[in-house]
């Protein structure tokens, strides 16, 4: 199936917006294609600003009709002490939320960016949007993340080359509790990071100790600033380490 024809078939549907560049693309495709659409964005700890304020862009320059709703994920007891599917009651917490709104607004479907090239089978998540009949289309209609990115060229969408970027929760170890503080400590290293010049990259935490993981082709940055770099890790956590396993 063409995306055209999904279209076609659903002129009506809710998108659960990220910020990242399969949702945008899919709310602005369906946009162009004259659906009528409305987009849903979850602010939460899990979620970094910069998220939030791209999503705000998006919906300006693109006269999108996007709602953001507040959440507040760890008061989910299971969600707070993190266990390895932690992704799949985040989901059904968020998703839940999405869904009475995109209900009450009078939109029966509801779709997500998930596409034909994300491997869904290490995704907890992926089961509690399948519990809710959200529906994938950009999968369903085989298309993967560098058609998206090229076709969000096309469409003139700044998200085109944007990294992905998981939330922060997935930064902190499998069965160390999340809370707001980390999750903070976690943002305001990162924004530092990027503001260095970095392209991709995440702060890893267990315990107390960062691990920085960067993209292959940062390790030359990395080099000349190690010392600013150092500095920024270790006035936030008590120890600092490199995690050779690169971002690909």
């Amino acid at each position: 199936m063409k995306l055209s024809d999904f279209f076609s078939q659903n002129q009506t549907l809710a998108v659960a917006v990220s910020g990242g560049v399969d949702s945008s693309f899919l709310i602005c495709a369906a946009k162009k294609a004259g659906v009528s659409v409305k987009g849903y964005y979850v602010k939460s700890l899990f979620q970094p600003e910069f998220e939030t304020r791209d999503v705000l862009r998006l919906a300006r320059e693109f006269s999108l009709n996007i709602e953001i709703i507040d959440a507040d994920v760890l008061c989910d007891k299971t969600i707070y002490e993190n266990p390895p599917d932690r992704c799949y009651y985040c989901k059904k917490l968020i998703f839940s939320k999405i869904i009475d709104k995109a209900k009450n607004d009078g939109f029966s479907l509801v779709c997500d960016g998930t596409n034909a090239s994300d491997d869904i089978s290490d995704r907890p998540g992926i089961k509690a949007l399948e519990e809710f009949g959200v529906v994938s289309p950009l999968k369903i209609c085989g298309i993967a993340k560098e058609k998206i990115r090229e076709y969000s060229r096309e469409l003139g969408l700044f998200t085109a080359e944007k990294y992905a970027y998981a939330c922060l929760a997935t930064r902190v170890v499998t069965g160390q509790k999340i809370d707001a503080d980390i999750l903070k400590k976690i943002e305001i290293c990162e924004t530092k990071l990027f503001s260095l010049g970095f392209t991709d990259l995440r702060v890893r935490v267990t315990g107390d100790c960062a691990r920085l993981q960067i993209n292959d082709n940062d390790f030359s940055l990395l080099t000349s600033r190690h010392e600013t770099v150092s500095q920024i890790l270790n006035e936030t956590f008590s120890d600092a380490v490199l995690d050779l396993k690169t971002i690909r």
